[in-house]
């Protein structure tokens, strides 16, 4: 995985990183609002979102009004292989994901799907984000009631017809348990701003929401 094997200092990984194909994601495309959304929740919602890993997913969405928390985690598999080890061996049927808590009086749903789709990640790599290669890293939506799945659903088809891609959405709507992951990768791009990772992946990815969606910018 090219997270772990980039060299852990700036000026060694500055020779690598223009070698490195900048992922459709470190700029917004821009697609429309969801003709469907969830209405008439009460409370905190949660939505979880698969779509590469899982630290830039997580600095996006923890820099979205109206989001109370994001988790970074694994969906799709069984909890005895819920950790990053196992999940990296592609055997295990987890999705790096985050788990989004947010208030739906302040953002929706499908809100967050577009942000999802428009900048969060690139829909149309098929397991894959950018520089990580895997099923781990596939795109992929896991709704948390009908009426999510219901929303997940018909954007899906709206975007297809949009074509605002070149190429297929491969995101799929699957099924399965959130798990959390290790201490050490939550809130990580905060925590680690230097990291070549966070830096050539990330920290691009996240201006690119604020300057695309100025109005959900925390």
């Amino acid at each position: 995985m090219l997270k772990w094997v980039l060299p852990v200092g700036l000026a060694g990984a500055a020779a690598l990183l223009p070698a490195l194909a900048a992922p459709a994601a470190e700029r917004a495309v821009p697609i429309p609002a969801p003709a469907q959304d969830v209405t008439g929740g009460k409370g905190e919602q949660v939505a979880v979102l698969a779509g590469g890993c899982f630290w830039g997913m997580e600095a996006v969405f923890q820099s979205v009004k109206g989001v109370h928390s994001v988790t970074s985690g694994f969906a799709g598999g069984s909890k005895a292989s819920a950790s990053y080890g196992q999940v990296s061996t592609e055997r295990t049927g987890h999705a790096e994901a985050v788990r989004i808590v947010y208030d739906p009086r302040k953002v929706s749903y499908g809100t967050l799907l577009r942000v999802y789709f428009s900048v969060a990640h690139d829909p149309t790599q098929l397991n894959r984000q950018g520089p990580d290669v895997g099923p781990s890293y596939r795109s992929a939506i896991f709704p948390q009631d009908d009426a999510q799945r219901r929303v997940a659903t018909a954007y899906l088809a709206q975007l297809g017809r949009a074509g605002a891609w070149k190429k297929p959405i491969v995101t799929k709507i699957e099924t399965g348990a959130f798990y959390p992951a290790e201490a050490y990768h939550q809130d990580f791009f905060w925590r680690n701003p230097t990291h070549p990772y966070i830096v050539r992946w990330d920290k691009p990815k996240v201006a690119a929401f604020r300057n695309a969606f100025p109005q959900l910018a925390n």
